[in-house]
């Protein structure tokens, strides 16, 4: 299993892969997570049964269960398991019933523009946008993000990238388009489609309430905004102000221009919202050469910036020749970084924080939580007089956890997002025997000096993956959604997949070689305090169909609970953990992955390691973004690219592989899933 890191070497064949996801750039010699288990496994004298033996092992050793395996059906978990399915529908538990909200292309401002086929770009801004993502309810109070109205709130939702054949599906109609593709005239873009596009991507902000019928409805009011990747946004944190950020449009470095690919999300403790910019750099293209080949920067190259004229849409070919969207070409073109967008990279792939109840209020990146492709930030339980720690997992192969403690000490009532900006970044690195430790990433520390090529703390957080990448740190298999189990302050995080590519690389030593699809890992802090800098951790689950996967209480999943590729994860306030999966759309339904059906959500008991499949969607989605109303009475879930299974061939012959939610012959579009039960009680007990 040495060669595993390279069974892919096109990375779009791997399971989870979907359009936009960027090439594996960890170079480094640092040991994977896979080299971590297999070592562990061997100190525990389980090789010669197989690695899935080995494995199972290592499920619920290491981190106290409290209580774990006590009681074969979980307390938590009051309803039956909904069936594997590959329709187009959404089907829940039988005594639940759904709603539809805030689909694609629905008004939330300005003068409420109807959705239809043409909106145009302009229109785009005052929609909700495309490809719903992480999300939260801020009860309408505006005082606490977990405590007050459970009827009347600001919904705030992420938009993390578009699928432009859909977008202008009647522009683009009769054509072979992929899910990623954009049509050229001449070699340029069209400005109206380009300004559509970076409209269809960033956040929403929108109240919603809750009718006397029962159903909930986007509401028109002053704080309904959105954010989108052409947004002003401040620099905030050690970076600000810095050289690597110095740009035409900001020659002082404090700002910057838009939010992109926002994935998952944090909820802070002071009741604002951070959107998480992960797979951001293939919108940028630099095509800088010296000697007839790419020359780009290190804090290009360590992210995969494109080496491709046209990057990821092409925005900077705009007809236009527009600032805005010049910006997205990132080769040298001006006597000096002041001049010309060769820095603009270096102001993407950080956390943004927005405050939902000021609508005037300028989004800030907090850049000492660091650069990388930042699925999401989840925090820590808030402790007033002590620091505010919060976890994040870059998303992308073979790719790194990370931990922030702030030097200040919380105060309820007085702390806002400043105090992110100073403090510590650490990675993890995961030790064979069960222990782990975090490794700072700050100046003079874990080698990262002058000498070896980190200037200061600010060129430190733009590289930051090279930081890590000095420090040591274990490369992990695609490190998505992280949750914290309010009862008890563990950490869980989900590890999307680590499989290998063909059955002909198995061997009897490594059965689940050929068939591994993701696990969730989970650690306790040491003393249980979440600023400590040693950990112990194991393993939650281990995924994969009825004979590959293993739970905590070492039996296989079954047809009630088999799932591949686990990515959202969210706890409620009663500890039930929530795993929502993503298939990527070019394995959903095939080869191994097709017992597992169309992707899903399920809820755990993180005691008895019970999962029970929750909800199925319908055809080419991932279900990703989940929580609820404080009463827990009304569950909110997003169904992100419905539809993008369609073949180019099917597009242009009109044959969509969904038409959810409208039905007929309607495009596909991402929408919230509103989640009640029919007798109103708690959702999930």
């Amino acid at each position: 299993m040495k060669d595993y890191q390279n069974d892919y070497p096109d990375h779009t064949q791997s399971p989870d892969y979907e359009h936009g996801d960027e090439a594996p750039s960890n170079r480094s010699n640092n040991p994977t997570f896979f080299d971590v288990i297999e070592a562990r496994a061997s100190r525990r004298g389980f090789l010669m049964g197989g690695l899935a033996a080995a494995i199972t092992g290592l499920v619920g050793v290491g981190v106290s269960t409290r209580g774990a395996l006590a009681a074969s059906t979980s307390p938590l978990l009051g309803f039956n398991a909904v069936p594997v399915t590959e329709d187009d529908m959404i089907h829940v538990p039988e005594g639940y019933k759904t709603q539809i909200l805030a689909r694609w292309g629905d008004a939330i401002s300005g003068d409420m523009p109807a959705y239809h086929g043409a909106n145009t770009g302009e229109e785009q801004g005052h929609q909700v946008g495309m490809h719903h993502d992480g999300q939260h309810f801020f009860p309408i109070e505006g005082e606490s993000p977990y405590e007050g109205s459970s009827t009347d709130g600001l919904y705030v939702l992420n938009h993390e990238y578009i699928e432009p054949r859909f977008l202008h599906a009647e522009k683009y109609a009769g054509q072979e388009l992929d899910s990623g593709a954009v049509v050229y005239h001449d070699g340029k873009r069209d400005d109206d489609e380009v300004l559509k596009e970076i409209n269809a991507h960033g956040v929403a902000v929108f109240r919603v309430q809750k009718q006397e019928n029962g159903d909930w409805e986007i509401i028109a009011d002053p704080r309904n905004r959105r954010i989108t990747g052409n947004t002003p946004m401040e620099i905030g944190g050690p970076v600000r102000g810095s050289h690597h950020v110095v740009t035409k449009y900001s020659p002082d470095g404090t700002m910057t221009r838009g939010t992109l690919n926002n994935c998952a999300h944090g909820v802070t403790p002071w009741n604002t919202y951070l959107a998480a910019e992960e797979n951001w750099a293939g919108y940028f293209s630099n095509t800088d050469q010296e000697d007839q080949k790419p020359n780009l920067p290190r804090e290009h190259a360590r992210y995969g910036v494109s080496t491709n004229p046209n990057a990821r849409y092409g925005w900077h070919h705009a007809m236009s020749g527009a600032d805005e969207y010049l910006r997205f070409d990132a080769s040298t073109k001006g006597a000096s970084a002041a001049e010309d967008y060769r820095n603009e990279p270096n102001g993407f792939g950080w956390v943004v924080e927005i405050d939902p109840f000021n609508p005037d209020s300028t989004p800030v990146k907090r850049t000492h939580l660091g650069r990388f492709a930042h699925e999401g930030v989840v925090f820590a339980k808030a402790e007033a007089g002590k620091p505010i720690v919060a976890y994040a997992g870059d998303d992308a192969r073979f790719e790194y956890i990370y931990k922030f403690v702030s030097r200040d000490v919380y105060t309820p009532g007085e702390t806002d997002g400043a105090i992110l900006d100073e403090g510590t970044l650490y990675v993890a690195k995961f030790n064979a025997d069960g222990t782990g430790e975090w490794l700072a990433l700050a100046p003079g520390r874990n080698g990262l000096t002058r000498d070896n090529g980190f200037a200061d703390l600010a060129d430190i957080l733009v590289n930051t993956r090279l930081a890590a990448d000095t420090a040591g740190a274990t490369k992990m298999d695609r490190p998505e959604w992280g949750a914290v189990d309010p009862a008890t302050g563990e950490v869980y995080f989900t590890l999307t997949n680590n499989t290998r590519r063909t059955e002909a690389q198995v061997d009897p030593a490594n059965p689940r070689a050929g068939n591994q699809f993701g696990h969730i890992i989970r650690w306790r802090e040491g003393r249980d305090d979440p600023a400590a800098t040693s950990f112990t951790w194991d393993l939650f689950v281990i995924a994969g169909d009825v004979g590959t996967s293993r739970t905590l209480s070492g039996d296989s999943l079954d047809e009630d609970n088999i799932f591949a590729c686990p990515d959202g994860l969210w706890f409620d306030a009663d500890s039930r953990l929530w795993i929502q999966t993503d298939i990527g759309e070019s394995a959903q339904n095939k080869g191994d992955l097709a017992p597992v059906g169309n992707n899903a959500m399920l809820a755990a008991d993180p005691r008895t390691g019970e999962i029970r499949r929750f909800l199925t969607g319908p055809m080419g989605q991932e279900i990703t973004g989940v929580c609820t109303t404080p009463d827990q009475r009304t569950m909110f879930v997003g169904v992100q690219h419905p539809g993008a299974t369609t073949t180019p061939e099917d597009f242009a012959a009109g044959t969509l592989a969904s038409h959810w939610p409208d039905g007929g012959d309607a495009v596909p579009r991402s929408a919230l899933v509103v989640i009640t039960r029919e007798d109103g009680g708690v959702i999930g007990a």
